[in-house]
C-alpha cells in the first residue's frame, strides 16, 4: 500500500472544518478536499478519488451513514476506506458504524496535534 496523500474531508461545521484542515494539511502533509455537505462530497469526491474519505456523522439533510451509503454506490469509490469522525463513541454507536462499513470512528473533539498521526495509522492498518 502507498502512502497515504488524498484525504476527502466532510464536516459541516466550519470551525471544526478548520482545525482539522490545519491538522491534516499543515501537520500531517495531506491533500484535503473539504466539503461542507454529503451533496457536496458525492459531487466532488470521484474527480478528487481520495484514498481515504473523512465523514462527520450528524450533518443536516444528508447525515454521514447517508453519505457513505451513496458513496459506496459510486464505483471508484466502492473501496476507498471511510472514517467517521463523531462524538457519538459509545461502544454500541461504534459497532453499528462499522457495520455500516467505516473502518474506524475517530471521537470528537479531536486533538488536532494528533490527528494526522491517527488517520496515518487507521490507513496502514
Amino acid at each position: 500500500m502507498s502512502d497515504l496523500q488524498r484525504i476527502l474531508y466532510v464536516e459541516d461545521e466550519a470551525d471544526i472544518r478548520e482545525v482539522a484542515m490545519v491538522a491534516l494539511e499543515g501537520v500531517g502533509g495531506y491533500t484535503v478536499k473539504p466539503c461542507s455537505s454529503g451533496d457536496e462530497a458525492l459531487r466532488e469526491a470521484e474527480a478528487f478519488s481520495p484514498e481515504l474519505i473523512l465523514l462527520d456523522v450528524m450533518m443536516p439533510e444528508m447525515d454521514g451513514p447517508s453519505t457513505l451509503k451513496a458513496l459506496r454506490e459510486l464505483p471508484s469509490l466502492s473501496d476507498v476506506p471511510v472514517v467517521f469522525m463523531t462524538a457519538k463513541v459509545q461502544p454500541a454507536e461504534i459497532e453499528y458504524f462499522k457495520s455500516l462499513g467505516a473502518c474506524e470512528v475517530i471521537p470528537k473533539p479531536f486533538d488536532p496535534m494528533t490527528l494526522a498521526e491517527q488517520v496515518k495509522a487507521i490507513y496502514q492498518a
